[in-house]
């Protein structure tokens, strides 16, 4: 079984433009590391905060680099230039808001601004987009909470197999 492609894009004018190093798609691509078992590819990304730029990242990382997951990282807060869920929401078929609600509602236990926190998930053909927050801290907070559902969500939409290392993390599967 060929492994899996799992998008990472981190969405940022300054990381793009070399004022800040991006930190953020590498926290997401440890946490990854430390998560899964399963043998799986990295499609990295770094684009500006441009609602056609993400549009157009998110369809290639879908339809045409075939990965079964896509994280993105950045644009979710209440700022003009923040558009990621826009944009999220503008190339999927169905939106998928608990992973929003159970990323805030774990957020919100170590600071009051999460409430300011617009991610979102949703899918598109056989793909889960799921937006995580821009902090590195806070996005291994978020997939810990969000990422037991993951693997199942995969199932469900003929994705990829995605295993995981059960000592670090637990995923759900139905029995049976």
């Amino acid at each position: 079984m060929a492994h899996a492609r799992i998008g990472i894009v981190t969405i940022s004018d300054r990381a793009t433009a070399g004022t800040y190093q991006d930190l953020s798609g590498p926290a997401i691509h440890e946490t990854l590391d430390a998560f899964l078992k399963s043998e799986w590819e990295a499609c990295y990304r770094l684009i500006p905060d441009e609602r056609a730029d993400i549009e157009a990242t998110l369809r290639q990382l879908c339809d045409v680099d075939g990965c079964c997951l896509v994280l993105t990282t950045g644009g979710t807060g209440p700022a003009e230039r923040d558009v990621t869920p826009e944009a999220t929401a503008a190339v999927c078929e169905k939106l998928m808001p608990g992973f929003g609600e159970q990323m805030r509602a774990v957020s919100l236990r170590y600071v009051p601004t999460a409430i300011l926190s617009r991610q979102t998930a949703g899918i598109r053909g056989r793909t889960l987009i799921v937006n995580l927050p821009g902090r590195p801290k806070s996005i291994r907070e978020c997939l810990e909470a969000v990422f037991p559902a993951i693997p199942y969500c995969l199932d469900l939409l003929g994705g990829s197999y995605l295993e995981v290392d059960e000592t670090v993390i637990k995923a759900f599967r139905p029995k049976g």
